[in-house]
C-alpha cells in the first residue's frame, strides 16, 4: 500500500462529505424516523441515550470515516495505476465496487440475523452514497 499517494486534503473533504451525507440521510425529515423504528426503537426512546456516550460515539464515527477515506484513497489510487489513471468517474466506480463487494454483503449478514432488513436497506443506502462520493473525491482530487 502506498500511503504516500494519499491526498490529505481529499481525506478531510471525504470525512466532511461523509458527515454531511449522514446528517442529511438520517435527518429528522428524511430517513431517521423510519430507521429508528426499523431498529426497534419507539418514539419515546432518546437517541442520545448511548451506553458509551455521545462524545465517544461521534469520535468513533469521525474516526471510522477517516479510516474509510484513507483506504478509499489507497484503493482508488491502486485501481487508477492498473487502468491508466484516476478520475472522478473511476473513483466513484471504485466506491461502488467496495460497497457492493464488502459493505453491503457483510452488513446484510448482520441485519438478517437481527431481523432488521428494513434498517439494512436504509443503512446500506447511506453507505452506498457515502462510498461513491468518497471515491469520486479521491479519484478527482489527485
Amino acid at each position: 500500500m502506498n500511503f504516500g499517494s494519499v491526498n490529505w486534503w481529499a481525506i478531510v473533504t471525504c470525512v466532511a462529505a461523509s458527515m454531511v451525507i449522514g446528517a442529511v440521510w438520517f435527518g429528522p425529515k428524511t430517513f431517521f424516523p423510519i430507521w429508528w423504528k426499523a431498529i426497534g426503537k419507539s418514539d419515546g426512546d432518546d437517541p442520545g441515550d448511548s451506553t458509551i456516550g455521545m462524545s465517544l460515539t461521534w469520535g468513533l464515527i469521525i474516526f471510522s470515516s477517516f479510516v474509510q477515506a484513507v483506504f478509499m484513497s489507497v484503493f482508488v489510487d491502486f485501481l487508477g495505476n492498473l487502468s491508466g489513471g484516476t478520475s472522478l468517474l473511476s473513483g466513484a466506480m471504485a466506491g461502488f465496487l467496495l460497497w457492493l463487494g464488502f459493505v453491503a454483503p457483510s452488513s446484510l449478514t448482520n441485519k438478517l440475523f437481527a431481523d432488521r432488513l428494513k434498517a439494512w436497506a436504509l443503512e446500506a443506502g447511506n453507505h452506498l452514497v457515502t462510498f461513491v462520493v468518497m471515491g469520486a473525491i479521491a479519484g478527482a482530487w489527485r
